[in-house]
């Protein structure tokens, strides 16, 4: 048995050996996102229409400059998605010398809220501003103003066509080019109609995965390109007449002439719709359609491409700087101010036989099947509770569309996993010596405290630690749509918003996975491994579902919140690992409460930094420079 001096150490190692990865993989994926020194990576802040702000990252190459000056391209991520989650598209066209801005949409990310409630379409997410300032600005001497670009994914797309039209409209009207030279639209084609199209003056491509969920909304119900009226009218809406119109899409060739901004593509990559902007190919396509409608020779084959290795790396931060937090409790639990919250731990209870067994696993599979038939009335009634929100209008009043349902379910399942407890020990445990002395519960006023002040100062050092690492090198912890991102002050009153409810939920999964799932004799790797399926299982069988029936009939079980089934891609990894944390902290204390008010804090923030926010314009103020 280790001495509390040997405890100590072994705590700083493990501590200072995190904080090393993190350090080393944060300046390889800065490395990586540079492309090894040759492109110049800034954040800036652009004022923009009606008190707004637009948040962006900036890519220059050193080759850019006022005597060579490089295309320009903005890029759009779509709807839950911040700038940093299409960085893969930003370095590969910023390394191949082509200056990009990926941008934060309104009300997504460091961007301000929109007085348009359909941001989108009327304002491109902040598109048109950034394309009207890049087309007069004297600043950006190093662009080519006339060849500016736009690239988008998802809601992002339907942002660049609706780009394409609003300025072909003003083209036609001054009786000059666009000031849009090209777009490319990835995994959205309903607004490919021939109301937004006949405006448009630039070129056009277009990528749709094969396998997109959404594609229930399309003419033809399906993903298939080659004769859907959407692509067909993108091909025909540059052909010289009717005789010349298209009558099947061939995906990958090019029709039209680039000279004429008649150039149009599109591909139909078999992918899913949330995979799509993470893959080689799709990748592959979008640098191959600007290097050829801006006659731009990079020297680089379009299937030459390092972003994965800053996934990598983001990952590894992202794995690292969690489990940082487990030592880092470790000491801090060693000084004075908090060594009275280190209680022994428990003896576990014998493990369940016969009738004890059929009780544990009943309580399993219904907190499971709770969970999954649950989810999506709670979305419905988010939509009514929290309507302004719902409706993409500014308020103060829980303004996170999407994580107002995730809220309510988690609120639910907690107080549903809580009487499932209290009725299993009522009916059965206590008859059959539980002793609720074992649980970890017993505590005090003061301890719980203290437990609290201690969160706090974990949940403060994780992101310091963070935003010293994007003071620095200009990066955060992220791999493809999962990601922890800094965050503007005013998050932390939304935090106190949020954080009350979902510590329901999170302190049910401690109580659960350490009262109620941790037996005599039972290895701590198989315990905690079913303590996370436990907590996953339920939106683990939404997410079976919806692509089961996808796969079988061609379209997804749930087509009306379809957006929200997506939405569990970044949620279910960070349930499934919730009761490692809650047990390593149980171990530390002795008692439920730590784990899951450390990672309520730590993980709330993070759902609340990657989803929309609607909060009132003016309680922000606009920071930063000019790019």
């Amino acid at each position: 048995m280790m001495t509390q001096s040997q405890t100590s150490g072994r705590a700083l190692r493990q501590f200072i050996a995190c904080l090393a990865i993190v350090g080393v993989c944060a300046a390889l994926a800065a490395m990586i996102q540079s492309s090894g020194g040759r492109v110049n990576v800034s954040h800036f802040t652009l004022p923009t229409q009606n008190g707004q702000h637009l948040a962006a990252t900036l890519f220059k190459p050193i080759s850019a400059t006022a005597e060579n000056p490089a295309p320009f391209i903005v890029v759009i991520p779509g709807f839950q998605r911040s700038k940093e989650a299409l960085a893969n598209i930003a370095i590969e066209l910023s390394r191949r010398g082509f200056v990009v801005a990926s941008i934060d949409p309104y009300a997504q990310g460091h961007s301000s809220s929109s007085m348009s409630t359909r941001a989108a379409t009327e304002e491109g997410y902040g598109l048109f501003a950034l394309v009207n300032y890049a087309a007069t600005t004297h600043t950006l001497n190093y662009i080519d103003k006339k060849r500016i670009g736009a690239t988008g994914h998802s809601a992002g797309g339907n942002a660049a066509i609706r780009g394409a039209s609003y300025f072909g409209r003003e083209a036609k009207r001054l009786g000059k080019p666009s000031k849009l030279h090209s777009v490319f639209i990835s995994g959205y084609v309903l607004t490919l109609r021939d109301s937004v199209l006949r405006h448009v003056r630039s070129n056009i491509g277009v990528s749709y995965a094969l396998y997109d969920e959404g594609a229930f909304r399309n003419a033809l119900k399906s993903g298939d390109m080659r004769k859907a009226p959407e692509a067909l009218r993108v091909i025909n809406s540059a052909q010289a007449g009717e005789q010349s119109a298209v009558s099947e899409v061939v995906p990958g060739q090019w029709y039209g002439e680039a000279s004429t901004r008649s150039r149009r593509i599109v591909h139909n990559e078999a992918l899913l719709h949330p995979f799509q902007p993470y893959n080689g190919e799709a990748t592959a396509n979008q640098i191959a359609y600007f290097e050829t409608v801006f006659n731009h020779q990079s020297g680089l084959t379009h299937t030459d491409q390092i972003w994965q290795w800053k996934e990598l790396f983001g990952l590894l931060s992202l794995i690292f700087s969690l489990v940082c937090i487990v030592p880092l409790g470790q000491l801090l639990l060693q000084t004075a101010p908090f060594r009275s919250l280190v209680h022994p731990i428990p003896s576990a209870p014998a493990s369940p036989k016969g009738r004890g067994q059929l009780v544990f696993w009943g309580l399993f599979i219904s907190g499971a099947a709770i969970a999954c038939v649950s989810f999506i009335p709670m979305v419905e009634v988010s939509k009514q509770l929290f309507s302004a929100a719902s409706s993409r209008q500014q308020t103060w009043f829980f303004p996170q569309r999407m994580n107002n349902a995730v809220m309510l379910w988690a609120f639910f399942n907690g107080l549903v996993g809580l009487i499932l407890f209290a009725l299993s020990y009522h009916f059965y445990g206590r008859k059959h010596g539980a002793n609720p002395d074992l649980w970890g519960i017993k505590t005090n006023r003061q301890e719980l405290q203290k437990t609290f002040a201690l969160a706090m100062i974990i949940f403060a050092s994780y992101y310091l630690l963070l935003f010293c690492i994007d003071y620095f090198f200009l990066v955060d912890y992220r791999f493809w749509f999962m990601g922890v991102r800094v965050f503007q002050p005013v998050m932390l009153l939304v935090l106190l918003m949020y954080a009350p409810f979902f510590w329901v939920f999170f302190c049910a999964n401690s109580l659960r996975i350490n009262a109620a799932m941790r037996f005599e004799g039972q290895p701590e790797w198989r315990s905690m491994l079913l303590g996370g399926f436990a907590n996953s299982l339920g939106l683990l069988l939404i997410i079976f579902i919806q692509y089961s029936v996808f796969a079988g009939t061609g379209t997804v079980y749930w087509t009306h919140n379809w957006l929200y089934i997506n939405l569990l891609f970044g949620i279910v990894p960070m349930m499934f690992v919730l009761p490692y944390f809650n047990r390593y902290f149980f171990r530390l204390t002795g008692r439920i409460y730590l784990g899951p008010t450390v990672t309520c804090l730590i993980f709330i923030m993070i759902l609340m930094t990657n989803t929309v926010c609607y909060i009132p314009l003016n309680e922000l103020a606009a920071t930063g420079g000019n790019p």
